[in-house]
């Protein structure tokens, strides 16, 4: 019988060119999914049997998955990566039609700029090592200056150096964008290469952990759950907000959306258009805090 889940996987990654981390978690839904299906109706799983799949099926699925504890969001998820598993085992629209739970779209919450650097110099200043901080302090203002994700920031390699105004970065699904550099960014990045005790290699990982490899990004969240927690800061204040902050303050200061969503490596203006309730959230804090009859 084929190992239909690594194939699905192989598809992914190979012709979709999908991330590691969909990859990873899309395979894992595909894998629940025949186990589940082995049990619900008693026979071995194939491409024959996938393609027999009930939206009652389906709904037995989902409600499996949610004695997990699975909240609407992951559901959704759940629903929307076993569609796409079927549809690649026995073509596109053999997938059964099947609402998903109904899920509330939340606004990013982004943080204060003096927050975002006292944030990025807090965690600096906790570090062990001298070279650790001004990473810390580097990487954290890429995130904010620059609004990169994560995961973007630390695949950057030594191909990057030197510097210039700006900066290649490579999103999802292996898309390239160009964002510029704000001079206290760049500046930060070269004084930290600087200090590493590691030679620049362009094959290798411009932010390095202390024995010189790729840099974890949960080294950098526990960083910054420590540095909030010193700082009085809210539990939404992690890495990805920095990058939320860096959209929310250029819509703020007059950007337009089609160019939002070029610097964020959006692949459609629907994802960019959340900051635009963002910013109109701001705008009601400021007015009740400032309106004599608010």
């Amino acid at each position: 019988m084929e190992d239909l889940p690594t194939l699905y996987a192989a598809h992914l990654s190979r012709t979709l060119r999908r991330s590691v981390h969909t990859v990873r978690a899309y395979r894992a839904t595909a894998v629940r999914l025949i186990a589940f299906l082995g049990r619900h109706l008693g026979t071995s799983v194939d491409r024959g049997a996938l393609a027999a799949v009930t939206p009652a099926d389906l709904r037995a699925y989902l409600a499996h998955r949610r004695g997990d504890g699975l909240t609407n969001a992951s559901a959704a998820r759940e629903l929307s990566a076993a569609r796409h598993f079927l549809d690649w085992a026995n073509g596109a629209g053999s997938a059964p039609r099947l609402k998903g739970p109904r899920v509330q779209k939340g606004v990013p919450r982004p943080i204060a700029p003096h927050e975002a650097v006292a944030l990025a110099e807090e965690v600096g200043d906790a570090a062990r090592l001298e070279w650790t901080g001004k990473r810390d302090w580097a990487l954290l203002l890429l995130l904010y200056g620059a609004g990169l994700r994560i995961g973007e920031a630390l695949a950057l390699t030594g191909a990057a150096l030197p510097l210039g105004a700006t900066i290649t970065v490579m999103g999802k699904r292996n898309k390239t964008r160009i964002v510029p550099l704000l001079p206290q960014v760049r500046t930060a990045l070269e004084t930290y290469v600087a200090a590493a005790p590691w030679p620049v290699d362009t094959a290798q990982p411009l932010f390095r952990g202390v024995r010189g490899g790729a840099l974890s990004p949960g080294v950098v969240r526990a960083a910054v759950r420590a540095a909030r927690a010193t700082l009085g800061l809210s539990d939404r204040t992690t890495p990805h907000a920095l990058r939320h902050s860096f959209a929310t303050h250029l819509l703020g200061r007059g950007a337009d959306l089609r160019s939002l969503q070029e610097l964020l490596g959006h692949a459609s203006l629907g994802s960019t258009q959340i900051y635009t309730a963002v910013d109109a959230a701001h705008l009601l804090d400021v007015y009740r805090d400032a309106h004599p009859r608010a």
